[in-house]
């Protein structure tokens, strides 16, 4: 298990030990990304090889799309985006926007998938309380 942050206090932190609480042993991985980067913040060991096999960079890229989805559903629906989930033959991805401003940041995480499924608008309202607690800045990928 990699987990970027191990061992340090902070924002980052914070967030993954979210996922973590969350989804257990069925966390795969936790990303963060803004308009120019990524950084992967926790990466289950036997995730790591699947992961090696991907082109990250391109796969980040269409997260980054989810910019331009967000807007486009603030502008034609009454309710405010608040995150997506995809689901996959091993995995379910979650993504959700931690600002509305300028900064644009973002942070994906899979799970494994599990019988009776997850409650990600809970997941959701953890990450937003976990995200008020530091400056958005801080949160931004290395």
């Amino acid at each position: 298990m990699r987990n970027v942050n191990e061992g340090q206090n902070g924002p980052k932190t914070a967030l993954v030990e979210a996922f973590s609480s969350f989804g257990g042993d069925a966390l795969r991985d936790v990303w963060l990304f803004d308009r120019n980067g990524h950084e992967v913040m926790y990466l289950r060991d036997d995730i790591e090889g699947k992961v090696s096999d991907v082109d990250v960079a391109k796969f980040v890229d269409n997260e980054r799309y989810g910019y331009v989805t967000r807007d486009t559903y603030g502008d034609l629906y009454y309710a405010d985006y608040e995150y997506t989930v995809r689901g996959f033959d091993e995995f379910e991805l979650f993504r959700t926007f931690l600002s509305d401003g300028d900064a644009k940041l973002g942070t994906f995480a899979s799970f494994d998938p599990t019988e009776g499924g997850y409650d990600y608008r809970a997941l959701c309202e953890t990450i937003r309380g976990v995200v008020a607690d530091y400056p958005i800045e801080a949160f931004a990928p290395e």
